[in-house]
């Protein structure tokens, strides 16, 4: 081991810094955080530095650095970009025995800054020894996205938890596997979420010896299926989970970021076959919580979206059974990013609405005279099967024929396909070019910036000028 990690309190502690540089800017923001007294030693200092001291209560000295400055610190960075000023610096702090830091040069320094993760109380530091910086804030940047940002908070709760688990629990091996529970168990979402109040009172149950193993319920939406557009939220519980309820727009990829020992129950609907009725998974998803376990229900796009998470949500309520709902990217912004197709535009459209385009009996029961304005952007979901009938009904109400649409099949995929055309020519095209669903409908004049903006995947059918 090339270093020995250690935490250094340096609240209203003395601190050294010369330079005045950007270099220095960013060394004061940490030793500020730290809540350090700096001063720093330059002739000439950033602005924003400056206003960083003046807003800390930290000192500047406007000159160069003197051999003495050192004097009545007790930590010292030297951040200037000469190396004779520096290595000056390092020398009189060997000379007091004071731990020094010199920016990009290693064998002059006896302490390294290490790349942070703060979630304080919680601190990680990595450390290369100087050797790579640049790969110690790439490990960094992993474990941010691994960390939620409420982890200090959770930190803090169990550090208030520790005398009453002191009193409650005599064994101390009983009081650490209890602690274990409560840093990864339900209590600790309850935490994460924000519901610190339910935590407690959770845990005063558990200590009375009341409480029952209790299942919980995560409604997460899964986006429309690259699993680089899941939330953090949504992977750190997905993971959690005992048993998958999942449907047919939930990909692979995505299934396999849940843990191995996980049980996967597809219910997944597809049009004229419902696999399983919704009545039945709003059963399921009760009567799993209520073994105990840790149920995630995992839909395409985001479950307030046509995802019907809020009969499921409705269900969990009335049934008593804790949940939380973690959005997703829905379709609509998913196809239309992906596409190149602004939903909303300053020269074409100021609005935009969401439509559902699932027949019943053939039939398609919309208001479509609402649909007329050239300036509203209408996004129809689960429509390839009524397509026909959308393009119809919008011409018949008063859309120009000649409007744009972008068919995006398998919208973020490798597969993705967009398809354009016109409410009047679109129904030929669909005959010629077969898309398969999951395919989203957008109609309206921002589909005309899909030939100019589309990044991800060509455009086919009929262009539009």
């Amino acid at each position: 081991m090339h270093s020995l990690p250690v935490f250094l309190r340096l609240a209203e502690r003395p601190v050294l810094l010369v330079g005045g540089g950007t270099v220095a800017l960013r060394k004061a923001r940490f030793l500020c955080r730290a809540g350090a007294r700096v001063t720093v030693i330059a002739p000439t200092i950033d602005p924003a530095l400056r206003s960083l001291l003046e807003t800390r209560g930290g000192v500047w000295l406007c000159r160069c650095y003197r051999r003495g400055d050192l004097a009545g610190k007790d930590l010292v960075i030297a951040a200037t970009p000469d190396g004779t000023v520096n290595a000056a610096v390092a020398d009189e702090a060997r000379a007091r025995r004071l731990p020094v830091n010199v920016v990009d040069t290693p064998a002059l320094c006896s302490f390294t800054f290490p790349a942070i993760v703060d979630r304080d109380p919680l601190l990680i530091a990595i450390g290369t020894g100087g050797a790579s910086p640049v790969l110690a804030r790439a490990v960094r940047r992993r474990l941010e996205t691994q960390l939620p940002v409420n982890f200090g908070r959770l930190a803090r709760f169990l550090g208030t938890c520790r005398d009453r688990l002191r009193a409650a629990i005599s064994d101390e091996s009983a009081r650490r596997r209890m602690l274990e529970t409560l840093a990864e168990g339900p209590i600790a979402e309850q935490v994460l979420a924000g519901n610190e109040a339910g935590a407690g009172a959770s845990l005063e149950a558990l200590l009375a010896g009341g409480a029952q193993p209790r299942g919980e319920v995560f409604l997460i939406g899964a986006g429309p299926g690259d699993p680089d557009l899941l939330t953090f939220r949504a992977l750190r519980l997905l993971q959690r989970g005992d048993v998958i309820l999942y449907d047919r727009l939930v990909g692979e990829g995505i299934l396999e970021l849940a843990r191995r020992d996980a049980e996967r129950l597809y219910v997944g609907k597809r049009r004229s076959e419902h696999s399983v009725p919704q009545d039945e998974i709003n059963r399921t998803l009760v009567e799993l919580a209520r073994q105990g376990k840790c149920v995630v229900r995992l839909k395409g796009g985001d479950p307030f979206v046509f995802g019907r998470g809020g009969e499921e949500m409705d269900e969990l309520a009335r049934a008593g059974i804790p949940f939380q709902i973690v959005p997703g990217i829905t379709a609509a912004n998913a196809a239309a990013c992906y596409a190149g197709i602004p939903l909303t535009h300053r020269d074409y459209a100021q609005s935009v609405r969401f439509v559902t385009g699932h027949t019943r009996d053939g039939q398609l029961r919309h208001q479509w005279e609402d649909f007329q304005s050239p300036t509203e952007t209408l996004v129809f979901y689960m429509g390839l099967v009524g397509l026909p009938i959308i393009c119809e009904q919008l011409v018949a109400h008063g859309r120009d024929p000649a409007t744009p649409v972008a068919l995006v099949e398998k919208a973020s995929t490798a597969e993705q396909r967009v398809i354009t055309g016109t409410l009047g020519t679109m129904k030929a095209i669909v005959a010629l070019e077969k898309p398969e669903p999951p395919t989203l409908i957008i109609v309206g004049d921002v589909v005309r910036l899909a030939a100019e903006l589309g990044w991800y995947s060509k455009v086919e059918g009929r262009p539009v000028h």
